[in-house]
């Protein structure tokens, strides 16, 4: 495997895992959450942790909250708290190994609760956010003040597509941003995740200010 394991621990004991991948001088450092119901290194997932890294970037893949794999998406908003307060623990982990120029991943269920996370904490660590395929619509992007980018592919969910139009509008607002669909693309991004990574990689480069 790729990386080290870690594990985090939240408050009320529990510990997570955490796929760590350093890398010698990093471009910077990308916090990487899956979608609903699967693990930090499943296909996408491991593709993404693996290929910023070999792209400059430290990753680190966390475990988000999962539920059996008959849950729908609504039974997934009591664990938002649970979401946000991983995200915070990956932060401060990267933080306390010297890590700034921290950015985060997401897909799917991963992306919704990544927002959910950055429209309520009070830590500016983060500097970018890219969303891929989000569920559920995208909340309260005028809370969000670091340049975002929103990923889907053009055969992608419904759920993702429908919303995409006013993703758009609020995103535009925010200076910095953008939308990339990519065409032919699926949710999981099957046979199109060079093209992914080249998006993800291109936007984190301008973003975080990245030297040639």
């Amino acid at each position: 495997m790729v990386g080290d394991a870690v594990w985090l621990t939240q408050k009320n004991g529990h510990r997570f895992l955490g796929l760590f991948v350093d890398v010698k001088n990093p471009k910077g450092t990308v916090i990487i959450a899956h979608g609903r119901g699967w693990s930090p290194d499943f296909e996408l997932y491991g593709t993404l942790r693996t290929r910023l890294a070999e792209q400059g970037y430290a990753t680190l893949s966390i475990q988000m909250p999962v539920l059996p794999s008959t849950a729908i998406l609504g039974l997934y908003v009591p664990l938002y708290p649970d979401a946000r307060e991983r995200f915070q623990l990956a932060v401060d982990f990267l933080k306390g190994k010297g890590h700034k120029n921290i950015a985060i991943v997401s897909h799917s269920l991963g992306a919704t609760m990544a927002n959910q996370y950055l429209i309520r904490t009070d830590d500016t660590t983060v500097k970018a956010w890219v969303f891929i395929g989000i569920l559920q619509g995208l909340e309260e992007m005028y809370r969000i003040k670091i340049p975002v980018l929103d990923v889907f592919g053009s055969n992608d969910w419904t759920v993702t597509m429908w919303g995409a139009p006013e993703r758009e509008k609020q995103i535009r607002l925010n200076p910095g941003s953008a939308q990339v669909v990519v065409p032919d693309a699926k949710h999981f991004f099957e046979d199109r995740e060079d093209e992914l990574v080249k998006i993800v990689v291109a936007f984190l480069d301008k973003t975080l200010n990245v030297k040639p």
